[in-house]
């Protein structure tokens, strides 16, 4: 694809989504960004437009809104920690599900991007209920008929300096991350590295339908 690309992302007041988000402004290839936020991220840039919009379960207000985009960036999502199966359902694939078939619906020719997890079971049968939830939403992102869907599976990811929304958990142990890449390299990305592949994922495209994290890396520097 020569033409640069208009691209939507989710969870930009997040650790990952604002990662992302950032990428896609500084990057030739993005010629706008929409960010959909249940309150005001406080960013401005040119490219940028923010809507501001409680409930993702419902996105019917602001549909008309969604079209005219080649790829959606979704790194919306919770933790597991502390939260009910029921909880964890509703807001992994629930959620998810419904806004990728009302992107879907309007912008059939859009690659959807789903951050997910290392670890996530596409079987379904994990004894871990979080990879079971993911994988069933990995798999059933797959069925819609968008251009393109593809789920990465970051591990540790080392924050991009200067954000805001950096996890406390990274901060402390980003010193681990050189020992980590040279040991399991596919379980260590950059956040960077992680925006970059997904805008590459529309841009250049990838074989895989799901990308480990060495795919990733390797996407980032194709």
């Amino acid at each position: 694809m020569s033409d640069k690309i208009k691209v939507i992302v989710t969870g930009s007041t997040g650790m990952v989504g604002e990662g992302v988000m950032h990428e896609c402004l500084r990057s030739d290839a993005v010629a706008a960004v929409l960010v959909i936020n249940r309150k005001p991220g406080g960013v401005s840039h040119p490219k940028l437009k923010e809507i501001i919009h409680a409930d993702f379960f419902d996105l019917s207000p602001i549909e008309s809104q969604l079209a005219g985009y080649n790829a959606c960036f979704f790194c919306l999502g919770i933790s597991s920690i502390g939260v009910s199966k029921e909880d964890y359902d509703t807001f992994t694939y629930e959620l998810t599900m419904h806004a990728a078939k009302t992107l879907c619906k309007q912008n059939p020719e859009m690659t959807f991007d789903y951050i997910s997890g290392a670890g996530t079971d596409s079987s379904e049968k994990s004894s871990q209920h979080w990879a079971r939830v993911k994988g069933k939403t990995e798999n059933d992102l797959m069925k819609l008929p968008f251009k393109k869907v593809y789920a990465f599976r970051p591990g540790f990811i080392k924050p991009t300096k200067g954000l805001k929304h950096t996890h406390s958990f990274y901060k402390y142990i980003n010193w681990f991350f050189p020992i980590g890449r040279a040991l399991y390299p596919s379980g260590f990305c950059t956040l960077e590295e992680l925006g970059q592949a997904m805008i590459k994922s529309v841009t250049v495209g990838d074989p895989k339908n799901i990308l480990e994290g060495q795919d990733i890396i390797a996407l980032a520097k194709s």
